[in-house]
């Protein structure tokens, strides 16, 4: 079996010593094995900086923007030959879509904003003259300039491709270089797109690293004028956070994490109006994508007490159509989980949850004889959310959400907030006075809150979509940190300095 190439130094490189195994998600079927063992991580670092990183600062933000643009065409070329590849992971068409398509069009998004919006520059001036003197002689400006150091970008399973451009887009419109680390059970996909950008020629040599297998001793090697981003697990992302190294050198950490997103159905939507349908809809939609293997995926489906039988009855009745199987066949609806190492987390997660009063209304097992890595839909019901609080704090990264009752909306923004932090969450409501009340007492405990409602559904992008323009991230169990969010996310990895001086002398800086 052939070991998937790592590209350190500007070089496709094999490690030496213990592999891991890349499985077929549907066939089980051994396709690669993995390592980075005796890489040199120090090495990688060097050349990424003093090669990527020193071509990328010479560009202007125009130009990195052009670079951006070429890119994104480049990949989307090419994308026939990446669906393929995901098919490997169990994804459908359209979860394969999102991550493909949705990736390459961040690309463009990005080179959009940076064309239109960006100075053509290195240094970017952040705000208007502010005076600090009487006399108007004596003034500052805050500017930011790109650091000197690389972003390491440590990826998730579940986007190997959208997970790399999203980072990838605003990091190089900063001018830095990128080591980006994906998670072996995937890690094929982002190797296929990382090699395609290599060979175009389109980006400088060393503005872009691959390291396929465990990232070594690279956080041992950073400094301050590093960044690190993570996305994954709360539990792994709270061990790298407090790294030695990175705490000492004050290296700039940030962290986007699974969470347990709730839907909310607001009390005045009754079965009979659109709403109730859209609700359905959502989190059925929000189950079933991507096998429920995302982290904005909905978890917690919060109804009125009144409304928990019609609300059951519909979603089983709608997650009882689904076909799951092997997306190649006709009329499959959802694929495989990504191995069946992830299958068994699942189910250890669904059991643990019942075990601590949860009750299965559908779905709950999964067939551990067969050879994909399969898992039912599954819609679990928790009577007393305020005494099952295990409801909150454990995660099956499946396909799987569990129902709870509210008694009024006070409770139920109480129950949004028992999360402790979520990525993204969904309010369903007619009512406009009761989703400025909701928004009052839930947004602190929210990156991201959609409000559904009829109006709004012919065109709304969904709960669990992420977009370029928005903040990607939230407080607390989600991570503490922020992706996207249009050219904020640019400013992650730069350096912000105040400049004091006189107007001209301001002027000169700024080039304005």
């Amino acid at each position: 079996m052939q070991q998937l190439a790592s590209y350190l130094s500007g070089a496709w490189q094999t490690g030496r010593g213990r592999t891991r195994t890349i499985h077929h998600a549907i066939s089980g079927e051994p396709l690669w094995e993995v390592t980075s063992e005796g890489l040199d991580m120090a090495q990688a670092r060097r050349f990424a900086i003093e090669h990527g990183g020193k071509a990328l600062q010479a560009m202007s933000f125009i130009q990195r923007s052009a670079m951006l643009k070429a890119v994104a065409k480049h990949l989307m070329e090419l994308k026939a030959d990446f669906y393929v590849i995901s098919a490997q992971t169990g994804a459908t068409r359209g979860d394969s879509w999102v991550d493909i398509e949705g990736g390459i069009g961040t690309l463009f998004t990005y080179a959009s904003l940076g064309g239109r919006e960006l100075p053509d520059d290195v240094l970017w001036p952040e705000d208007e003259l502010i005076p600090l003197s009487k006399q108007g002689g004596f003034a500052a400006r805050h500017v930011l300039t790109s650091k000197s150091g690389v972003a390491v970008h440590i990826n998730a399973f579940n986007f190997p491709c959208w997970g790399m451009l999203e980072k990838l887009a605003p990091t190089w419109l900063a001018g830095m270089p990128a080591i980006v680390k994906p998670a072996t059970a995937t890690a094929q996909l982002t190797q296929a797109m990382v090699k395609a950008i290599v060979d175009s020629g389109l980006v400088p040599d060393g503005a872009i690293s691959l390291i396929c297998g465990g990232a070594g001793d690279l956080l041992d090697n950073l400094d301050s004028q590093d960044v690190v981003t993570f996305t994954g697990s709360a539990h792994t992302g709270q061990q790298l956070r407090v790294h030695p190294n990175l705490v000492e050198k004050s290296v700039p950490f940030t962290m986007e994490a699974d969470s347990l997103n709730c839907c909310v159905l607001g009390e005045d939507v009754t079965p009979e109006q659109p709403e109730f349908a859209l609700f359905v809809r959502e989190v059925v939609r929000e189950m079933t994508t991507k096998a429920g293997q995302k982290c904005t995926a909905i978890r917690r489906i919060i109804v009125p007490q009144a409304q928990v039988k019609a609300v059951s009855e519909a979603l089983i009745a709608r997650l009882q159509k689904v076909v799951v199987g092997d997306p190649a066949q006709e009329g499959v609806k959802m694929g495989s989980l990504v191995n069946n190492d992830q299958r068994q987390d699942v189910q250890d997660n669904v059991n643990r949850l019942v075990e601590a009063g949860c009750e299965v209304l559908l779905g709950g097992k999964a067939d551990l004889s067969t050879a994909g890595a399969f898992f039912p839909p599954t819609l679990l019901f928790c009577p007393q959310p305020d005494e099952i609080t295990a409801v909150h704090a454990i995660e099956a990264f499946g396909p799987v959400a569990t129902l709870m009752p509210y008694q009024n909306t006070e409770h139920a923004m109480t129950l949004a907030r028992a999360g402790e932090g979520s990525l993204a969450g969904t309010l369903v409501t007619a009512s406009g006075e009761l989703a400025r009340e909701f928004i009052l007492g839930a947004a602190r405990a929210h990156g991201r809150i959609q409000v559904l409602n009829e109006e709004s559904s012919a065109e709304s992008t969904g709960h669990g979509s992420p977009l370029p323009q928005l903040v990607h991230g939230g407080p607390g169990r989600a991570g503490g940190g922020e992706e996207l969010g249009g050219l904020r996310a640019v400013k992650h990895y730069m350096q912000r300095t105040a400049i004091q001086g006189s107007p001209t002398m301001l002027a000169a800086v700024s080039q304005q």
